[in-house]
């Protein structure tokens, strides 16, 4: 039994049993592959894959418990790569953040700065999705933290860190009737068109929710990703917008007003989320205390390592 022929089954599930696409992604040839698959089947005394003709067509029973041992060894021995680099270089190396397009736009860039002036060697990267897509991002070890809101809370296999809390907030033009109205109900933003996020972004299952309790039926005439989307057809008079609160400026947004809803809409909560038992570069750590100042690595150690589950803001 190799590393190699570990590395060949981790990649032959996550190219959906295509051994050729394992072939290119892991540089070698695909009957190289396909024998050291062979090879560490035979030693093991199971299938780890079920077969028509040549062509494997998933995993076996066995097949599936031999890929979560696949996958714990794997990560420890790229957890033992990384302390490797950690010690040869304490400021320097690669970090890859996953987030949707709202943190990336508004909650990050701050964040980011400060990072990068600290750390000017790390090459840092970002990686925009859903909230589903950044999760798989640091499961797949293509990320090593992603940035959402609570969608990616109950995801296996990552814990998910209580990061900051925000508010929707209702955009309008500012002669619009709602600026008029004291305290704004579900009923009067529903007499318009709305212009708002897409149904994987931003809280907006918690939009719909307090809808649908109400029993209304908004006309929500364009969903988007991107806040700033969202506002651009606020300006042209197409509807009334919900946005979150940190995508709102005064100052840059002078053509609309913002009117605060959390009472209607409630808080969310943007959480980071990281792989369970990953290994942490030290300026990952640093990082995340930038991000979210209330944490700090020995709170972030012990929620790695399944202790203080009930941490929240």
């Amino acid at each position: 039994m190799n590393l190699h022929q570990l590395r060949f089954v981790r990649e032959a599930v996550r190219q959906n049993f295509n051994l050729t696409e394992a072939a290119k992604a892991l540089f070698t040839s695909q009957p190289g592959v396909s024998k050291a698959i062979i090879e560490l089947e035979e030693e093991l005394g199971v299938d780890i894959f079920t077969r028509h003709g040549k062509r494997i067509r998933g995993l076996t029973e066995p097949g599936r418990a031999v890929l979560r041992s696949v996958e714990l060894i794997m990560q420890e021995i790229d957890g033992l790569k990384r302390i490797g680099k950690e010690f040869a270089a304490q400021d320097s190396g690669s970090f890859t953040i996953a987030t949707t397009h709202t943190q990336a736009r508004y909650a990050l860039p701050k964040v980011v700065q400060a990072f990068t002036q600290k750390y000017p060697k790390v090459r840092l990267s970002l990686l925009q999705g859903n909230p589903r897509q950044v999760a798989d991002m640091v499961l797949k070890d293509q990320a090593d933290v992603a940035l959402a809101t609570e969608a990616i809370a109950d995801i296996n296999n990552l814990i998910t860190i209580p990061c900051y809390q925000w508010e929707h907030v209702v955009v309008v033009p500012t002669d619009h009737p709602l600026l008029k109205v004291k305290s704004i109900t579900l009923e009067e933003i529903s007499a318009y068109p709305l212009i708002t996020y897409d149904t994987a972004f931003a809280g907006r299952a918690k939009i719909d929710h307090a809808f649908s309790l109400r029993g209304l039926q908004p006309d929500v005439l364009l969903e988007a990703i991107d806040a700033d989307v969202i506002k651009t057809y606020v300006e042209l008079g197409l509807g009334v917008g919900i946005i979150a609160g940190m995508a709102f400026d005064a100052e840059r947004d002078k053509n609309l007003r913002a009117i605060s809803v959390g009472h209607l809409f409630g808080t969310n909560v943007s959480r980071l989320a990281l792989k369970q038992g990953a290994y942490l570069r030290g300026y990952v750590y640093t990082f995340i205390e930038l991000l979210a100042p209330t944490l700090n690595r020995k709170l972030i150690e012990q929620l790695l390592t399944g202790q203080k589950d009930d941490y929240e803001l």
